[in-house]
């Protein structure tokens, strides 16, 4: 079922997003070459409980009767790795490492998810044109974010825009409604066919984001139930915001 929030519910939630884009600022002037993983997820953790928010993914369940709930603040995939990669103390940042890290924020009874990807230290064009484009890929959709259009529009110019930049997107993984509960209704998937799925209203809130592949679309899971990884061990990259649908324009809630 998807929900349509009120003016009290959204100003609630654009407090859980205003703390997750807050996050990423900070992120981005911490991270780099030579911390773990895990220092990473306890810097976020520790400001995320200081906005009196809690870090919606830590303990969230697998839905796997043998894997565990994941157990950090944040999603962190680098390289190969795609999406919910787990913080560990033995993981090190390296120079050039494409990293992709995935949060969600909980307060006041909403969420607020969003996805970035960086490249610490040294660069290559070729790594930075992969994550401009899964970058650009969410703001191909978002143009399509508006009222009377439907989902399948927003998910056919994603899927459009990666492949004719030469990649591939996830298949296998969508985007999503997003506000009570971390994950509602309706799927968004990164690819598809337009005018198809339900009509956009003003007061959905979804969370659109891209996942790109550099490689071939083929993708694993790890033995740890959670990490996805790109088959040919090419590099992938992830993008995401939380939006709202509203009269006119869609707006971006997880952007300062």
């Amino acid at each position: 079922m998807v929900t349509i929030k009120s003016e009290k519910q959204i100003e609630k939630m654009k407090e859980a997003c205003k703390i997750t884009a807050f996050v990423y600022e900070e992120i981005e002037k911490y991270i780099k070459p030579g911390i773990t993983t895990m220092e990473l997820d306890h810097f976020a953790e520790k400001i995320i409980r200081q906005k009196e928010a809690i870090p919606a993914q830590k303990g969230y369940p697998s839905g796997e009767k043998n894997v565990p709930s994941f157990p950090g603040t944040l999603c962190i995939s680098i390289n190969d790795e795609i999406i919910h990669g787990i913080p560990s103390s033995r993981r090190i940042i390296q120079d050039g490492d494409v990293v992709s890290i995935d949060l969600v924020v909980y307060k006041n009874g909403f969420h607020g998810d969003a996805a970035r990807t960086y490249i610490v230290g040294e660069t290559s064009p070729e790594k930075k044109r992969l994550v401009d484009i899964t970058k650009q890929a969410f703001f191909e959709g978002l143009k399509y974010a508006v009222k009377g259009n439907r989902i399948g529009d927003i998910s056919h110019a994603i899927g459009e825009f990666v492949n004719s930049n030469g990649y591939h997107v996830v298949k296998e993984f969508q985007g999503h409604g997003i506000g009570e509960q971390m994950h509602e209704d309706p799927g968004i998937p990164n690819y598809g066919k337009p005018g198809k799925g339900i009509r956009l209203e003003p007061g959905m809130t979804l969370a659109i984001e891209p996942m790109v592949i550099q490689g071939k679309p083929n993708i694993c899971v790890l033995d740890d139930g959670w990490t996805i990884v790109t088959e040919d061990e090419s590099l992938a990259a992830h993008y995401e915001n939380t939006i709202l649908i509203t009269e006119k324009e869609p707006e971006i809630l997880t952007l300062l």
